[in-house]
């Protein structure tokens, strides 16, 4: 048995998605632990490409069995969305099942998403607008709707009516909209529960089984630890817990069955939304990186915002993980820069400081301090050995590695699953 983690480790958006897909050719299970569908996980094979959003990425992969999880909240239109796309793609969804513990998001909580970023005017998070803040809301005041509910007309109708009693005055009177109807929602909800019966399932079950045999699970996280609610830039962060905690929660699994972390960084950083962002680069060299490629959200279509990689963020990162090991992703997007610049330190007033603040306006006062890189001409997109990468980024590569405080493992070289150098294999 072997129990591996995928986690972000920067402000989302690392490529997970890839390494998910790719790592998945030898899982026997992967878990979708946390998030809803403001996670956007972009995956290129032979099948065509997919943004996904709460399916996991091994999907295309049809021995492993891909599970979400308790920890997720669940928009039923847009699961069903993924599910028609994959299925007009030749894509096979039998072994993909949804936890009846996890919880729904409903019209009610797209509403109120809406309402309360509009009420904060300037002071606004930058959510995805998808309901996922509101929808956790509810499950930690315990009267959200789950997945299971939905398959129980009579139970679904009384928790169905607390819960719309209860946001509706919200609604109507701390925002002046009106009240949403219990009949509409109650009939979509037995429209959503025909289709998806076929997926919903006690998946616990399932995982342990798959945990007393020598199975090799995938544990998928979703956003990154810099969103993280505990953690991350509060309160411009998720409303999950994207870390490898988190998993142990979302899914019910003891933390003495993770045998091994890997976080996913990219060979810069990107952050949507607001929130401060240190290395932030406001200039023709972040324009570059964000064209070049592609920052854009897969879930807003948002443009990203872009900077040198910020490895006081990452030590942070690796900490509160406890990472094994680093994947690397799009170094092939630093080629053919002159030099490459690394964030080591912040200047915090007259202090040079290397530990990652915990209070977000102390973030917003610190300053990068740069060390600079030779960069490489050439691409490395055809590289596949660590070895035959241009001896600037394999020294990149090494100081990342320093500054973070784990070796890297796996090095993306482009979108697609063959661009990819494995240093240190799955076992």
């Amino acid at each position: 048995m072997s129990v591996v983690g995928i986690i972000g480790g920067q402000w989302g958006d690392e490529g997970k998605g890839k390494i998910v897909d790719l790592l998945s050719e030898k899982a026997d299970m992967v878990i979708r632990f946390s998030g809803g569908p403001n996670a956007g996980h972009t995956v290129i094979n032979s099948h065509g490409e997919f943004k996904l959003h709460l399916v996991p990425s091994s999907i295309c992969n049809s021995h492993a069995i891909s599970l979400i999880s308790s920890g997720v909240v669940v928009s039923a239109e847009a699961l069903l969305d993924e599910i028609d796309l994959l299925q007009r793609s030749h894509v096979a969804v039998s072994n993909m099942f949804v936890s009846e513990r996890a919880h729904l998001i409903m019209p009610y909580h797209i509403l109120l998403d809406k309402l309360e970023e509009e009420s904060r005017g300037g002071s606004a998070l930058g959510t995805t607008l998808r309901g996922v803040g509101p929808a956790y809301e509810d499950k930690v005041a315990r009267r959200g709707i789950r997945v299971g509910d939905i398959l129980d007309r009579d139970n679904l109708i009384h928790r169905l009516r607390i819960a719309l009693d209860h946001n509706n005055t919200i609604i109507t009177k701390v925002y002046g909209a009106a009240p949403l109807s219990l009949e509409d929602i109650y009939s979509q909800c037995c429209q959503y529960a025909e289709r998806l019966a076929p997926f919903i399932r006690d998946i616990e079950p399932m995982v342990q089984e798959a945990l007393d045999s020598d199975a090799l699970i995938l544990l998928e996280g979703a956003q990154g630890t810099l969103l993280d609610i505990n953690f991350g830039t509060y309160p411009y962060v998720t409303s999950s817990s994207p870390i490898i905690g988190g998993a142990c929660i979302g899914i019910g699994l003891g933390p003495t069955r993770i045998e091994r972390v890997l976080g996913v960084f990219k060979s810069y950083i990107t952050r949507v939304g607001s929130g401060p962002m240190p290395t932030e680069l406001m200039d023709e060299v972040g324009d570059i990186i964000r064209e070049r490629a592609h920052e854009y959200g897969a879930t807003t279509g948002r443009p990203r915002r872009c900077g040198w990689f910020d490895a006081v963020a990452g030590h942070f990162s690796a900490q509160v993980n406890g990472f094994t090991g680093i994947v690397l992703t799009r170094l092939d997007v630093l080629d053919g820069f002159s030099s490459i610049r690394i964030c080591t330190e912040y200047r915090l007033d007259d202090k040079r400081i290397r530990h990652f603040p915990s209070n977000s306006s102390v973030l917003e006062r610190c300053e990068p301090i740069y060390e600079e890189l030779p960069g490489w001409t050439g691409s490395v997109s055809h590289v596949r050995r660590f070895q035959d990468l241009p001896a600037e980024a394999r020294t990149y590569v090494a100081r990342l590695e320093e500054l973070i405080g784990c070796p890297v493992d796996f090095i993306s070289v482009g979108p697609r699953r063959e661009e990819s150098i494995v240093i240190r294999p799955l076992a």
